[in-house]
């Protein structure tokens, strides 16, 4: 990526012009996002509520199919002058954005288009990961996750297991009772899952991922994985995969963790508790399941997971009604209902506090269909935050995590000892993080 990549772009209407006459037809902005199957759905049900609930703006939402197309493929409208006034960018390009100056501020834009919002009552994992130095928020919070683990109900009763596990060793003892018991596939383990298998462990158990407490202090951080607990897991899920316990299931693989999960192949997997939704809809009926928080090893003083999922960037160059668009879109997804709403169709934690407790003193996760999804608050919450769990900011992420992928697909796959896998990850890591320290030379992180 070329220094800024507002490099060529035409900005013809870079700055807010809010004021000005009222509309007289609707004014149509696009929101591009990158979801797809049943969650691209429940993104298309809330942009018809917002149509539905008034007439000045009609909100155009365009999937790109996942994260990393919705990234470069806004990178590339933007270059084109082409872009959309609202884009989804998933965390690990949180970075590449906030560099950029291609975007204005969510509370410049609210502020300025004459909309209040308590931005103190998001969460504060979430709201802090999006936030300059100084406590400003830069986008608006959205679709917030974190990692999870999902059990098979009937799995464990089979093997004796009362309740979920809590920790590895009792994930490692249920598994290989499983095995025993005649479950071809006690756990589905998919090595593309770097957030829920590397990220999160790693957050969880207050391990750093790079330098510079994960980048938050300076372009000039460096990957230190190859020196942490994480070398000591890689060894374990390598064990765990010879033993037929870990199984690997991924879509090249023919099904997915999560499939093979809500089809009863296997009866363990680690996703998103925005999956929770889905499983609700998709399993089997035979299929009975439940979730936890991701297990820790027995003594670790637990800390907070990770936030997940991804924030909406307003994007420079568009006029000012579809700014005044926007600003709407992002009032109504603020309401108490709208995210009730969201959080319920999905299994999205909601993003504010208030919406947490509103939902809670109605009993929502009191009812069958949506308990355990409050685990994900609490995960997010857990413990005293350090340097370790406040998340990732480090460039060119997006091709880091996937080294980080090949990394353990190396490993169990071609039985690459774990330290050569792991210090070759870091090495082409930290050349990914000197190029884009180059890029943005003297620049400083907001």
């Amino acid at each position: 990526m070329t220094r800024n990549w507002l490099l060529g772009a035409a900005l013809a209407a870079s700055t807010l012009a809010l004021a000005g006459a009222p509309a007289q037809a609707a004014t149509k902005f696009e929101f591009w996002y990158g979801l797809s199957g049943d969650l691209s759905e429940r993104v298309q049900d809330v942009c018809k509520r917002f149509n539905a609930a008034q007439a000045d703006y009609e909100i155009v939402c365009v999937s790109q199919d996942n994260y990393d197309n919705n990234l470069q493929n806004t990178i590339a409208a933007f270059r084109a002058n082409k872009q959309p006034t609202v884009t989804q960018i998933f965390d690990a390009g949180t970075l590449d954005l906030m560099l950029s100056g291609a975007y204005l501020p969510i509370g410049q834009l609210m502020s300025e288009s004459g909309y209040q919002i308590d931005w103190s009552n998001y969460l504060s994992g979430i709201g802090s990961y999006y936030s300059t130095s100084k406590g400003e928020l830069l986008s608006m919070p959205f679709n917030s996750s974190t990692a999870v683990i999902y059990y098979n109900t009937d799995a464990l009763a089979k093997v004796g297991f009362a309740g979920t596990p809590s920790t590895w060793e009792e994930v490692e003892d249920v598994a290989r009772k499983m095995k025993a018991a005649g479950y071809d596939c006690p756990v589905a383990f998919d090595p593309t899952g770097v957030w829920q298998w590397f990220e999160q462990f790693s957050a969880i158990h207050n391990q750093p991922i790079a330098s510079n407490g994960n980048g938050f202090g300076g372009l000039d951080a460096e990957y230190v994985f190859n020196k942490t607990r994480f070398v000591d897991q890689l060894t374990w899920y390598k064990k765990m995969f010879d033993e037929g316990l870990f199984v690997h299931k991924s879509k090249a693989a023919g099904e997915t963790a999560n499939d093979a999960f809500i089809n009863g192949t296997c009866q363990i997997t680690s996703s998103s508790i925005a999956d929770h939704g889905t499983f609700g809809k998709q399993a089997k009926p035979e299929v009975k399941w439940t979730v936890a928080m991701l297990p820790v090893w027995a003594g670790t003083d637990r800390k907070n997971s990770f936030v997940g999922g991804a924030s909406l960037w307003t994007l420079k160059g568009k006029s000012a009604d579809e700014y005044k668009g926007a600003a709407a879109f992002f009032n109504f997804l603020a309401t108490p209902e709208s995210a009730e709403y969201w959080s319920t169709v999905t299994g999205y934690v909601p993003v504010t506090m208030s919406g947490f407790e509103a939902m809670k003193a109605k009993g929502f996760y009191e009812d069958p269909t949506y308990k355990g999804r409050e685990l994900a608050i609490e995960s997010l919450t857990y413990g005293e935050a350090t340097e370790n769990t406040r998340g990732i900011r480090l460039g060119n992420y997006v091709t880091e995590r996937k080294e980080i992928g090949d990394a353990m697909a190396r490993v169990l796959f071609d039985n690459v000892p774990v330290q050569e896998a792991l210090d070759t990850a870091v090495a082409n890591g930290n050349a990914l993080l000197r190029k884009f320290e180059k890029t943005y030379q003297g620049a400083q992180l907001p």
